[in-house]
């Protein structure tokens, strides 16, 4: 019987539904992943196939990828039972990327499998998502050894062993925070350094010592070959925002080699950072939130670039040009493009919004993903660049040629001046969560007078 696809998830506040051929498997040694609908790089296929061949180092990747899986199910900022979501997952070529977010938004995790873990054939590029399945879980748990695993991503007559022309179906709400989650991060950590960074041992000693949880952010600061937390930032520190947030990275002690601790330079306040697990072959990142409570989807640090007239535009252009590149050259679209540098990092921030591109803290590089784009979408999922758009449009900015902008916002003029604003939502967050609806006005204004 024919499959009828049904469209890869676009992180709607509505209903959606994976469609799957049939369920993921993992049975005599091979891991059958089964996907849903997704794009390649020949265009959307309802079942794509990226790679069959061997995971040379199985217990790892089996145990990653429950990892990405278990986080896609985990509630951090209050226990409360939770949808099932299925990971995402990229072929890059020489690597497979696994990623999810948690069902509260403020944990992003991927797992990246490298070359050297792999030894098969590539057969497409692209993005979907697959299924992970409770039987699943419960076979990669099992996994272990030092024995190769064959892994078919997509149906593979070698791979799948269930009914033929079977379909399952899981309908789940696929909030947009998760969209909204995959700009955010890409667009925060591009501007994270390495901080720290621990051997195997070191690194299994203080991840197994960190407190469950704390009522505040903690920091990590290098202290000899180890860390050791305070409760304030200090030089080299890296914010540690709910230890409890890191616990999927207990479950890969047995595998780590290094762990790195990225973050911001001289943070003074709690802000998010991302720790990466080496493993044979692969790596395993969290990104975690500034603070337990707190979505990806609400830091609002797009909102700056979704404002510009020029993205938008600029977006289509160089989306055009990306071709699933495991890491994507901003000097080399530049070139392709026409377009200067500035104009094509707004640009994949502006596709970034739509899911369409990824940050790699460890090559320090953006890599290509394909989730659908559509700038309306992006649009309506960032209200407060739409309110500062009607605000501009409406001539409600005026500017006095001194610095200060003032705004009329309903009964109300609001002051701003650089990055601040007299209004509730300025003085609630001190910038802390993107630019209010003010201030992006005045930008908007002042790039169209430009």
């Amino acid at each position: 019987m024919s499959v009828i696809a049904v469209t890869v998830p676009i992180m709607t506040n509505a209903v959606q539904a994976y469609a799957y051929a049939g369920p993921s498997t993992l049975t005599a040694g091979r891991l059958a992943l089964s996907t849903s609908g997704g794009r390649t790089a020949r265009g959307p296929l309802s079942h794509p196939r990226f790679f069959s061949g061997l995971l040379t180092e199985a217990a790892p990747a089996a145990a990653g990828l429950l990892a990405v899986a278990n986080v896609a199910q985990a509630r951090y900022d209050r226990p409360a039972p939770t949808f099932s979501r299925d990971p995402v997952v990229t072929c890059n070529g020489d690597r497979l990327r696994f990623e999810s977010f948690s069902a509260c938004g403020g944990v992003y995790a991927r797992l990246d499998v490298l070359e050297r873990a792999l030894d098969g054939e590539v057969v497409d590029l692209g993005t979907t998502n697959v299924d992970v399945n409770g039987p699943l879980r419960e076979a990669l748990a099992r996994v272990g050894g030092a024995d190769p695993l064959h892994l078919g991503v997509g149906r593979d007559e070698l791979a799948v062993t269930t009914l033929d022309g079977a379909v399952v179906e899981k309908k789940v709400p696929l909030p947009e925070r998760w969209l909204r989650g995959f700009a955010e991060v890409q667009l925060v950590t591009a501007g994270f350094d390495l901080r720290a960074e621990l051997t195997g041992p070191e690194a299994v000693r203080f991840l197994r010592t960190l407190p469950r949880r704390v009522g505040s952010a903690l920091w990590a600061v290098p202290s000899g070959r180890s860390l050791r937390l305070t409760s304030g930032p200090g030089p080299g520190a890296v914010c540690l925002p709910g230890p409890d947030r890191l616990a999927t990275m207990l479950t890969l002690l047995r595998f780590a080699r290094t762990l790195r601790l990225y973050g911001p330079a001289r943070p003074d306040t709690a802000v998010a950072s991302a720790w990466e697990l080496e493993l044979p072959g692969m790596r395993y990142v969290l990104t975690l939130s500034p603070d337990s409570g707190r979505s990806f989807s609400t830091e609002g640090a797009v909102l700056r670039t979704l404002a510009s007239d020029d993205a938008a535009d600029d977006a289509d252009l160089v989306g055009a040009l990306l071709a699933f590149e495991p890491r994507v050259e901003p000097d080399l679209l530049a070139e392709r493009s026409g377009l200067d540098a500035p104009r094509v990092r707004a640009a994949l921030t502006q596709l970034g919004a739509a899911g369409r591109v990824g940050y790699d803290t460890a090559e320090a590089g953006y890599f290509h993903r394909e989730l659908p784009y559509d700038r309306d979408r992006v649009a309506a999922m960032n209200p407060r660049a739409r309110a500062a758009r009607e605000l501009a449009d409406s001539g409600a900015v005026r500017l006095d040629g001194s610095g200060l902008a003032l705004v009329t916002s309903g009964d109300r003029v609001r002051e701003v001046r650089g990055t601040t604003c007299t209004c509730p939502w300025w003085a609630r967050h001190q910038g802390q969560r993107g630019p209010c609806k003010h201030v992006l006005a005045v930008q908007i204004t002042k790039g169209a007078q430009a």
